[in-house]
């Protein structure tokens, strides 16, 4: 793209009118007239420019009958009596003729008006494929994890680029969208991935409003996403849980505590991240996880060992992360620490299917299930999860004692087959 382009992501500040430092009485000296009609001056008292006072100009005129005075600016500003003459000049010229401008504000709103218009046009001109390069993609890698960002741009360069990469954004339409899902499918892409790449198209349109680049409905409003079973089935017995959190203990003590919390509380990797010191009541016995996934905010409640992780650690400041990065800050991803425990476990070996692979949600899902075998109802662990519905609490209901298997035993109480004919 060309540099004007780039351009409109510059902090450019456009001046619209001068700003002028207002004086005191004692910096300022009297007015004084020019050798130009109309124009005037006044210097300041101490401040210098090209070896003499700095001066002041303004320009007298009339207008519609009356006497109006506009100031124009400093000699330190570029401003002397024949620029201003001739500013001057220009204004009562086009007042007398009818045409342009008649006043500097006048002058200085079209100037604006054009300004916008012109970075209108820019805008329109900029592509997906720049906008995703030059903006939205530095802004992910400082606000998720790595391992989110790589996939983004990975997405973005196999199959998103090639059909939409030099198109602008308003010229984007459903039928680009449609062809990157045919793309993927032919491929043989998941929906799931499939739809993963349609995100991070709405992402992209979305950060362009918040930037105020693109205005108007983003065009994957309109396209239907590939249903996927995204559904983790795949949760740990109690001997694979304690072999796991002691081969993670083995590694990193700090993602050992991370691990216990999450299997322990259902808290997710991020609210984990998230937790700060003043979030965290020990004689409560309690977490408080704000702005979760589904944007409420929940309470956690410690089990003896969660509370005896908290007792053990140092208690730092009210805002400080409980949990930190190496480099200081909030933790963005789950240590790779996790992934070397399960595999020298071998608790992925031999497993194809996503739903079934054992990765750190696996810990949260854990949870659920545990609650659900031990005789807990739906409801309460619809709250517990934190979930917005309880539909979604309702894929642990097959894990329930006492429910639908049973009840389908009841069935065997009924004598319905008829005994085979004697021979």
């Amino acid at each position: 793209m060309g540099q004007n382009i780039v351009d409109v992501f510059d902090p450019v500040i456009y001046p619209i009118c001068i700003n002028h430092q207002r004086e005191s009485n004692q910096d300022i000296m009297k007015w004084q007239k020019t050798q130009f009609p109309g124009v005037r001056y006044r210097e300041h008292s101490t401040r210098r420019h090209s070896g003499r006072p700095d001066r002041y100009f303004t320009i007298r005129y009339k207008h519609n009958g009356r006497s109006k005075e506009e100031a124009l600016g400093w000699s330190s500003e570029g401003w002397n009596a024949q620029k201003a003459s001739i500013t001057r000049n220009g204004l009562v010229k086009a007042f007398k003729a009818g045409e342009g401008p008649t006043t500097l504000s006048e002058k200085r709103k079209i100037r604006e008006e054009k300004r916008i218009e012109k970075e209108k046009k820019l805008k329109g001109r900029i592509t997906f494929g720049h906008f995703f390069e030059k903006k939205y993609y530095p802004q992910a890698k400082e606000n998720v994890g790595e391992r989110s960002y790589k996939r983004e741009e990975q997405l973005f360069r196999l199959w998103i680029n090639p059909v939409i990469g030099d198109l602008a954004l308003g010229k984007i339409t459903v039928m680009e969208l449609n062809e990157i899902k045919e793309n993927m499918a032919k491929t043989g892409r998941s929906p799931r991935t499939i739809r993963y790449a349609l995100s991070v198209i709405r992402q992209v349109f979305n950060y362009a409003k918040f930037s105020m680049i693109y205005v108007g409905p983003s065009p994957v409003e309109n396209v239907k996403f590939p249903q996927a079973d995204n559904k983790r089935r795949r949760f740990l017995t109690h001997e694979e849980a304690k072999s796991l959190l002691k081969e993670i203990k083995s590694r990193s003590h700090q993602l050992y505590e991370i691990s216990l919390i999450s299997l322990e509380t259902g808290a997710r990797a991020d609210e984990i991240f998230s937790l700060k010191w003043r979030d965290v009541d020990i004689h409560l016995g309690q977490l408080i996880l704000w702005d979760t996934k589904n944007k409420n905010t929940r309470t956690g409640y410690m089990t003896k060992a969660i509370k005896e992780l908290f007792q053990r650690k140092t208690r730092g400041e009210k805002t400080d992360f409980v949990f930190v990065a190496r480099g200081g800050g909030k933790i963005k991803d789950t240590s790779n620490a996790f992934d070397k425990a399960v595999n020298e476990l071998g608790l992925n070996d031999g497993v194809a299917d996503r739903r079934m692979k054992v990765v750190f949600h696996t810990l949260r899902h854990t949870y659920a299930s545990w609650l659900v075998q031990s005789g807990e109802n739906l409801y309460t662990v619809k709250e517990l999860m934190g979930h917005s519905t309880l539909a979604m609490t309702e894929r642990y209901s097959h894990l329930s004692k006492g429910t639908l298997q049973d009840a389908v035993k009841k069935i065997d109480e009924i004598d319905v087959v008829p005994e085979d004919d004697e021979e």
